[in-house]
């Protein structure tokens, strides 16, 4: 597989029971199979700490402005979107296969946005209120289990790839 990011092939390597494609001596992206990526995004993952400094070469400038292609599926163009609810890190997810591309650094940032189960569910209530408003707050906070459901379908529908609570 070829680096969506600088072209360079890609390498194999063995994190855990994981393999995992890195850019290793290119630009440091990580190329996670669908649903890998959620065995490293926590900081209590140790295995991931072997992903948070890939050998790259620091001349290599990455055009984050360009669209990529899936390393995996021919002529798949990846949708860019942002990792999780705080909006630190856009990552590139192949429609076809789920994949996930990683540039250099973004793992690191995603490990460390949330301390604790705590931080990340305040973060995804900040998120909704913000998106929804004020009076979806309230109605959560009176336990309209219901609505909140009916809600979160709604959103698996328009964004069924959207990590709002990773």
């Amino acid at each position: 597989m070829k680096c969506p990011a600088c072209g360079r092939a890609l390498q194999t390597i063995l994190v855990g029971d994981v393999s995992v494609e890195v850019c290793k001596g290119g630009c440091g992206g990580l190329w996670f199979d669908n649903y890998e990526l959620r065995k490293f995004d926590e900081p209590h993952e140790t295995a991931g700490e072997a992903l948070l400094d890939v050998p790259r070469d620091e001349k290599i400038k990455v055009d984050h402005t360009r669209k990529r292609s899936c390393p995996k599926c021919d002529h798949v163009v990846m949708l860019r979107h942002f990792f999780n609810a705080r909006r630190q890190v856009e990552i590139d997810e192949c429609p076809r296969c789920a994949g996930v591309w990683l540039d250099y650094g973004e793992l690191g940032t995603i490990r460390k946005t949330y301390t604790s189960q705590q931080d990340l569910e305040k973060a995804a209530g900040e998120y909704f209120t913000d998106v929804l408003g004020p009076d979806f707050a309230e109605e959560q906070g009176r336990g309209d289990l219901d609505t909140s459901h009916r809600i979160t379908r709604v959103f698996r529908f328009l964004t069924p790839r959207y990590r709002f609570w990773h």
